[in-house]
């Protein structure tokens, strides 16, 4: 007994001195990210790419002019190279939950070797309020969310920073631009529409002229023959949704012309391969499968994980409408008008007004501003027809398109003399 009490009294002994030199092994980092009071939760993650990596919490006001209207957690990666390097706040759109992945960089962090600050938008996945008032997600609020984050990281890593998004993030990074223009040295939005309306009316002609004649012919081509089989595709259409739990706003028949009307936008979005689209004398099944790959009906669902983005889009983010005029006499609808109102809204807000204030200011910025910014977009995305590419005349303001490119269009999928020109642009700037 004696000689275990004597091995206790070591092992606490033990215990005790080690105390203070396990409290001490934080790391500078950790040290630093305690030190930020919005800051309610830290969590380690692993890393391939940085030599550290966290899942930090904000508190953030749910109105950032009125704080006393509550507050919400949103998510925020910090990924850490060096407290001297430059620094890439990454303006997500949407959730945040790819960039939790060990293997994840984003590019200009990768090109630059510069710590990464990716911020979860709010009102998606970690970043929803509760109750989910919907009231909160404006435009401007969210750009208040990223001014909040830059400042309570600018003590920390006090080099350079560049913002960049893409797609709906692209636009957070050109609207945090707007809102407030010295926050970041550069920004590089991606595939950035600047939409004004809720259905534009420039990518309905953009997609009539979209690469070439034949191309757009075997897309017509196949949207056509889709609905003139609508008496045997359409159960197969209602069976996969039943089958996947899908439940709409509309019936079934109508999210059927839906997606068919989809399809076009979708196929040149996302790049892909005429060579992929059936015969027109293709069998049902085969005609099927690849309507769903291109244009699944689940974009459409009452529930969708995207609801926050549909509801953006029509208050001020702007969204396109469709050419129904082809399909006319195939179509169980009159009219697509309206129709993110009637499919993807919540029903409190069916009859939501369309805001042009943003849209506005963003163009008003740029026209009479010129700050570092490098656009990026692929020449045959639908959504450049809504780009800031009729922007001249600038000495920052750069353009830069993809031959062929589409939503994917990256610094990397440039021709090689663009992306030299991108890379030394900002090489430069960050050097100033």
């Amino acid at each position: 007994m004696k000689k275990l009490r004597t091995c206790h009294a070591a092992l606490l002994l033990f215990a005790l001195l080690f105390v203070p030199i396990y409290a001490s092994a934080q790391t500078a980092l950790q040290e630093k990210l305690s030190q930020i009071s919005a800051i309610t939760e830290t969590k380690p993650l692993q890393s391939t790419e940085f030599q550290e990596k966290y899942v930090t919490y904000f508190t953030q006001p749910l109105d950032h002019r009125h704080p006393e209207k509550g507050s919400f957690r949103q998510r925020v990666i910090v990924a850490h190279v060096g407290f001297d390097r430059p620094t890439v706040i990454v303006t997500e759109g949407y959730g945040a939950a790819y960039a939790v992945n060990p293997k994840f960089r984003e590019e200009l962090s990768r090109l630059f070797d510069a710590n990464m600050i990716f911020v979860e938008h709010r009102y998606f996945l970690e970043s929803t309020p509760e109750p989910r008032d919907w009231q909160y997600l404006t435009a401007e609020n969210s750009a208040d969310d990223l001014h909040a984050v830059n400042a309570a990281f600018r003590s920390i890593y006090p080099g350079k920073w560049i913002a960049t998004g893409i797609s709906k993030g692209g636009q957070t990074t050109l609207l945090y631009r707007t809102f407030y223009p010295d926050d970041v040295d550069i920004s590089v939005p991606y595939v950035a529409p600047l939409c004004y309306d809720v259905e534009d009316g420039r990518h309905e002609p953009f997609l009539r002229k979209v690469s070439t004649p034949e191309d757009r012919k075997k897309v017509l081509d196949f949207q056509l023959e889709v609905l003139k089989r609508r008496s045997t595709l359409l159960p197969l259409f209602k069976k996969y949704c039943m089958n996947n739990y899908m439940k709409f706003r509309v019936p079934n028949e109508e999210v059927f012309d839906y997606s068919v009307l989809e399809y076009s936008f979708a196929f040149w979005q996302w790049g892909t391969p005429v060579s992929s689209i059936p015969d027109p004398s293709a069998s049902d099944e085969v005609l099927f499968e690849h309507l769903l790959t291109v244009s699944n009906p689940d974009y459409f669902i009452s529930n969708s994980p995207n609801v926050s983005f549909f509801v953006q889009a029509a208050r001020e983010l702007g969204y396109y409408g469709y050419d129904i005029r082809p399909f006319k006499k195939y179509l169980s609808i009159t009219s697509s008008k309206g129709y993110l109102h009637r499919l993807m809204l919540p029903e409190e807000l069916k009859d939501m007004p369309f805001d042009k204030t943003l849209s506005k200011k963003i163009t008003t910025y740029l026209k009479e501003n010129d700050p570092k910014m490098i656009f990026i977009y692929g020449e045959n995305d639908p959504w450049t027809a809504a780009g800031v590419t009729w922007l001249k005349g600038k000495k920052n303001v750069h353009v830069f398109i993809q031959p062929g490119g589409s939503h994917r269009a990256r610094i990397s999928t440039l021709p090689e003399a663009d992306q030299h020109e991108v890379i030394s642009l900002i090489d430069k700037w960050l050097k100033e």
